[in-house]
């Protein structure tokens, strides 16, 4: 099956994908830092669109970070794994203070990323929301429930790859799902690039500046 050389040649197949958003005053591209943003340059840039970003956090489990037990987005309510909660019998003390520790770096990556400038008006705009992949859809859909309680017209869910069996649960959340590689058993999204080294906080930095310098 195949692999995509790396975040921006995936962003360029995903562009063709979404050639029917192409030259609309309407459509924004929001990607999901970091490892979504080199995705979204290319799709704004093959869409002549703007590019901002919408930054989520995971909620990891104390002592086991990459569990997620929830996600939260910037101006949004947590949304919680309550089962992943219960099972490993996560205190309430111990939810806050990681919710605490999160929205604090959600701050701090929104002054790296943007600096002073407010973020993008989403209403009444078509929302191309942008990640690199997706495994288990905690942080992409707390930035689906975010976004919409900005009212915005459309939101379009836009990713390389993704496990085929999160497609419908995301189906009925969006307006549209759009996925060039859908796979059967994803385990993870690196595995489908051949070059997933991290994205760094200057090259986000670095990909946003010049997508505003294009459009």
């Amino acid at each position: 099956m195949q692999k995509y050389q790396n975040r921006r040649a995936a962003g360029v197949m995903l562009a063709e994908a979404l050639h029917g958003y192409q030259n609309r005053n309407d459509v924004i591209v929001m990607a999901l830092p970091r490892g979504g943003v080199p995705v979204g340059y290319e799709v704004a840039k093959a869409l002549h669109a703007p590019l901002d970003v919408y930054i989520v956090r995971k909620l990891g489990v104390p002592g086991h970070h990459e569990l997620a037990m929830g996600a939260i987005a910037q101006g949004g309510l947590p949304i919680f794994n309550q089962e992943i909660i219960d099972q490993l019998q996560v205190s309430p003390a111990e939810v806050e203070s990681v919710i605490a520790s999160e929205q604090a770096e959600l701050k701090r990556r929104a002054a790296v990323y943007r600096g002073t400038s407010p973020p993008p008006l989403l209403a009444g705009k078509t929302v191309i929301l942008v990640d690199d992949g997706i495994a288990t859809g905690a942080t992409m859909k707390a930035a689906i429930v975010a976004i919409r309680q900005q009212q915005p017209k459309a939101i379009i869910t836009a990713v390389p790859v993704a496990d085929q069996t999160i497609q419908n649960s995301f189906q009925i959340l969006v307006d549209a799902f759009v996925c060039p590689l859908l796979v059967e058993d994803l385990h993870a999204v690196g595995l489908w690039y051949d070059d997933f080294s991290q994205t760094e906080d200057a090259e986000v930095h670095e990909l946003l500046t010049l997508s505003r310098q294009e459009n």
